[in-house]
């Protein structure tokens, strides 16, 4: 059943990259199709000692902030910390720096309601990235703690090569490799701010190609990881690296100390 998941889910993404001519057209509006996933989104919640900085989950392109994100949520949640998700562009198929805008609104809520001065972002695939535009110009900088980004698409994917373009997705045409936009982003320090920054990648990732597109510029607060590199019997893809054991093993270790996830921690169940 896991195999027939994720033949569908990346068929289903890869159909949806099929390039045509001309610019990417708007897109209708698409339904989340969503619930919050388990233990996140409670606007009571206050953070602990143990855990002052709560944690907003950043979802991917034609995502939820429920679909993918259950085990994660359910995780954080379950050990201490106050978890939020937040629907963002359409599905993620929007303008990427107009969802940052969104992600910073929703930041700011959930500043204001849990009294925090900082978040920590987890985001996968285009959620790994987009917070990054956020960070870099739009203040999160600031008030961002760690940013765990789950098979980003930091330097994007060559599966949408220059020239080409995505029906109805914006963010498509947005993250192919060497697109203007990334160009942009990665100019300069890509790891701008006192902020963690954690990458997870995996070798069977089928849409961010090749896979270390989603590593950054190595520094102190930094840290790449390759699934497999230390569970090599770990069949994650793109679709379902959310769901690691091990990355999600490498998640709670960023968020519970200073500075990124510890590249000599063993992850594997």
């Amino acid at each position: 059943m896991r195999r027939v998941l994720i033949a569908a889910l990346s068929g289903l993404f890869l159909t949806l990259l099929a390039p045509v001519a001309g610019p990417a057209q708007a897109a209708p509006t698409l339904p989340p199709f969503a619930v919050d996933p388990p233990g996140a989104n409670d606007w009571s919640c206050r953070p602990s000692a143990a855990h002052p900085v709560p944690v907003v989950l950043v979802h991917g392109t034609f995502g939820d902030r429920q679909h993918l994100l259950e085990p994660l949520s359910a995780t954080l949640a379950g050990r201490g910390w106050c978890v939020f998700s937040l629907d963002y562009g359409n599905r993620g198929t929007g303008d990427v720096a107009a969802s940052a805008a969104e992600l910073k609104r929703y930041v700011d809520r959930v500043l204001a309601a849990t009294g925090a001065a900082r978040v920590s972002l987890v985001g996968h695939s285009q959620g790994g990235m987009m917070p990054r535009y956020f960070i870099k110009n739009l203040g999160g900088a600031a008030v961002v703690d760690d940013l765990v980004g789950l098979a980003p698409s930091n330097h994007g994917t060559t599966l949408v090569p220059q020239g080409w373009s995505v029906p109805f997705c914006v963010a498509c045409d947005q993250q192919a490799a060497g697109s203007p936009f990334l160009t942009a982003l990665n100019a300069g320090d890509e790891t701008p701010g006192d902020v963690s920054y954690t990458q997870v990648t995996t070798r069977y990732d089928e849409v961010v190609v090749p896979h270390t597109s989603g590593h950054l510029a190595a520094g102190p607060q930094v840290t790449n990881l390759t699934v497999q590199d230390a569970c090599p019997l770990d069949l994650s893809e793109h679709v379902l690296i959310p769901t690691s054991r091990a990355s999600i093993a490498w998640t709670v270790d960023a968020l519970s100390h200073p500075g990124p996830a510890d590249p000599a921690l063993d992850p594997c169940p």
